[in-house]
């Protein structure tokens, strides 16, 4: 048994509201940039709905992820080395741009600009890519809302594959309307596909906690990688000719911060924290011949931290720190993921062994027995009406358990179970222990599940070891611990942005500039700002405002 740490996440998608923040924020913290227009590490999609790239989930067209071969073995499914140096100078199989969409601009100076006349003027969409004017027909969430579904509904993987196996029961549920939000990292797999497409080797995983990255020294733009990734995770910088992923926020986790995407999300829906695994045995688990046992083949790998052969394991090899250890016994992914089980893995049947997890969405049915008069949250009527979810077990089940509905139906029960006794709690009855023994747990072991779901303090819900600076070498990105909180060199922001004119981690810069926020004690724009100014988005024109002095401040001419 070899121990090693993984840096996991949770979603649960009963909280997601689809307002996109998460999105928006990586994308300004690492996609801002001439190449990567089209690039979110982070998206959100609704479903169902056919994704971003459009129809990713079409392995018999894209072509990634493994199979097991006909003598058990696991093979890429876009071929092994002599079909990719075939295709090393071509690369068909992967998304085009329009797979994506073709990122716009519009033409604001012509509007803000047109001298007066008749006619009102119209700011035209510009393409990011060309410059030329272009015809908005595709986006990142094309499908928001259900937008267009009524005509393209038909084209999400998942739809067409429960309609035929199931064409009245699917066709009944798409007359009720149901849909449910999902939001996308990269899995930062156990068992990446993209890594073992990489020609030149520049994918790697971390050995110290498991975050897929890309050496942009050794990319050479083959994009073997967007093909083999079957999440389609990956993406081709058309400036750098490199490809490039979610970095799961590295930087940041070193110095204990949560992902920006974790950090200003808005329902507070992501749970981070450590597993420990077995990677003697991911090969053996993502062969295991039928998908629907892949899961709990998963499961399997994911050690216990308070179990005394691990602790064994753990000292006899000295690679997993020990304070690294206490965080894996308090981490809130494995308590979801294995203790509960409760968070599910995004398409096991495509063998990467994904390492972001999701709780399954169960909030259609109670609006709607509420909405029908009945009391929607007690045990009898919430176990009967699980059957007649809106959202069907099919179509959940083909996302997170490759089709087997019976763990679905578990894990919506655990989830209504919960709702049901904690009811009886908030209005003053009993403790009802049936229905956490209906459910195969006990009522203390339920209250804990809905504490983390439901009330989860903030370092509850992220349970991030720091990184230790005798590993540093290791690391990417290196600081001096005395610039940490609390030390003598801790610096604030500088006068041409954050901590200017210093070397820094950027974790512990954005650390220090979001403390001096929240702790300030005026408004944002008063002035304790003045001074302060943001050159990255400075297009060059003029002089942006706050850069020098105003004349009556005591500044000079």
């Amino acid at each position: 048994m070899r121990v090693m740490a993984q840096m996991g996440m949770v979603m649960n998608l009963d909280k997601c509201i689809g307002c996109h923040t998460c999105s928006v924020t990586c994308k300004q913290a690492w996609t801002n940039r001439a190449g990567t227009e089209y690039v979110w590490f982070n998206n959100v999609e609704t479903r169902p709905g056919q994704g971003y790239p459009r129809r990713y989930e079409d392995q018999d067209q894209w072509q990634g992820g493994w199979v097991v071969n006909k003598r058990g073995r696991l093979k890429l499914r876009a071929g092994g080395r002599v079909k990719k140096l075939l295709t090393i100078f071509s690369s068909p199989v992967q998304p085009k741009l329009e797979d994506y969409y073709e990122p716009w601009t519009y033409d604001y100076e012509t509007l803000i600009e047109a001298p007066l006349g008749d006619d009102f003027p119209v700011a035209r969409p510009k393409s990011l890519i060309t410059g030329e004017d272009t015809k908005i027909t595709w986006s990142a969430n094309w499908d928001d809302n259900l937008g267009g579904a009524s005509e393209m509904g038909h084209l999400d993987p998942i739809v067409a594959k429960v309609r035929r196996e199931s064409e009245d029961k699917i066709k009944m549920q798409f007359e009720q309307t149901f849909m449910f939000y999902l939001p996308r990292i990269c899995e930062h797999c156990l068992n990446p596909s993209c890594m073992a497409s990489c020609p030149s080797g520049a994918i790697y995983k971390r050995a110290e906690d498991g975050i897929v990255l890309v050496d942009q020294d050794r990319c050479r733009g083959w994009r073997q990688c967007i093909t083999g990734c079957p999440y389609k995770k990956i993406y081709f910088n058309h400036k750098t000719g490199k490809a490039e992923k979610c970095t799961l926020c590295y930087p940041r986790l070193e110095v204990g911060l949560p992902t920006v995407c974790s950090e200003t999300c808005v329902g507070r829906l992501r749970y981070l924290g450590l597993f420990l695994y077995d990677a003697d045995r991911v090969t053996e688990a993502a062969s295991t011949p039928d998908p629907k046992d892949l899961y709990e083949a998963q499961l399997s790998l994911i050690l216990d931290p308070d179990d005394p052969e691990v602790m064994a394991a753990v000292r006899e090899q000295g690679d997993i720190p020990y304070d690294w250890m206490d965080a894996a016994r308090r981490s809130p992914v494995y308590a979801l993921a294995k203790k509960y089980r409760v968070a599910l893995p995004l398409h096991p049947e495509y063998r990467t062994m994904p390492m972001v997890w999701y709780i399954p969405p169960l909030s259609p049915i109670v609006d709607l027995l509420r909405d029908q008069g009945h009391d929607a949250e007690s045990a009898g009527t919430l176990f009967g009406a699980i059957e007649s979810l809106r959202i069907p077990q099919e179509y959940l089940a083909e996302l997170f358990t490759a089709g087997d509905t019976n763990i679905i139906n578990g894990v919506l029960h655990k989830l209504a179970a919960m709702r049901a006794y904690l009811r009886d709690i908030a209005l003053g009855g009993e403790r009802d222990e049936s229905i956490a023994n209906a459910v195969g747990m006990t009522g203390d072991v339920m209250y804990e599940m809905y504490r983390l779901l439901a009330i989860a303090k903030y370092d509850e819900r992220y349970v991030i070891p720091t990184a230790h600076f005798e590993r540093a070498h290791e690391l990417e990105e290196l600081g001096c611990s005395l610039d940490f909180d609390g030390g003598p060199y801790e610096m604030g922001s500088g006068p041409l942005g954050e901590a200017s004119g210093r070397p820094m981690p950027v974790a512990v810069e954005t650390f220090q500039a979001l403390r001096e926020r929240q702790t300030s004690g005026e408004a944002a724009g008063t002035e304790s700002l003045r001074g302060r100014v943001n050159l990255l988005n400075w297009d060059g024109n003029g002089v942006p405002s706050g850069l020098f002095p105003d004349r009556g401040s005591g500044g000079g001419e």
